[in-house]
């Protein structure tokens, strides 16, 4: 098997959206596990079954903590759905035309090839930004097939936008990523990105994000 990245063409549409979602939406169960196990919402699930009981019946003591549980649930979903309906329907719904279209851009794309066939197994993709005089690259939609994770390859595309970064006299490289996922803030740390800022934001209403516990990380590597 050989792993070629290469630029982003028209053909690689479908496959290319195909993954954006999937590998998106596989963060819903992880960031419901972490908001079910931190400390607060341990506190919360019991003493919602006391309550229910002490109100109602065994009924309410079951019914209480499920719907709060399901409730939860919903909000990690939503945090993760409302990205990928956002973004399929503006920047990933023209690549070439929001990635492509400027010297400055790029969209890149992992391709598997064993034998003839040939496999988009990956992404990520860079856009100039400016602040004042500085112009600097930030760097988004870093997705990695499940099946071809732990091969380097999130590193080779990591190591492809920095140096791009680099090719264009940018001055540092920035990124967002959610507090969930733990890999990627792991990776980005070993090549080199610092954690600078933290908030709460996303296309899902404040209060969804927030009951999902989830906080956007934003890193940046001077180049």
């Amino acid at each position: 098997m050989q792993l070629v990245i290469r630029r982003y063409r028209p053909a690689d549409k479908d496959t290319v959206l195909t993954l954006f979602s999937t590998g998106t939406l596989e963060h819903i169960r992880p960031c419901f596990y972490n908001v079910m196990t931190s400390r607060l919402y341990l506190a919360i699930t019991p003493t919602l079954c006391v309550v229910g009981y002490l109100l109602g019946s065994v009924f309410g003591a079951v019914l209480f903590p499920a719907a709060w549980v399901g409730f939860i649930y919903y909000c990690c979903h939503e945090v993760y759905t409302s990205y990928v309906r956002d973004k399929l329907r503006t920047d990933m719904q023209d690549i070439p035309g929001n990635f492509l279209s400027r010297p400055d851009d790029c969209f890149w794309v992992a391709e598997a090839r064993v034998g003839a066939r040939a496999q988009v197994v990956g992404m990520v993709a860079v856009v100039a930004k400016h602040s004042g005089t500085e112009k600097y690259g930030e760097m988004f939609r870093m997705i990695i097939s499940p099946q071809y994770r732990r091969m380097g390859l999130g590193l080779r595309l990591t190591q492809t936008a920095v140096d791009f970064c680099k090719e264009q006299g940018f001055s540092k490289v920035v990124l967002e990523t959610t507090s969930t996922q733990l890999a990627a803030v792991a990776l980005y740390s070993k090549v080199g990105f610092n954690h600078v800022q933290s908030n709460v934001r996303s296309q899902a209403v404040f209060w969804v994000f927030s009951l999902a516990r989830v906080t956007m990380k934003r890193m940046e590597k001077y180049l």
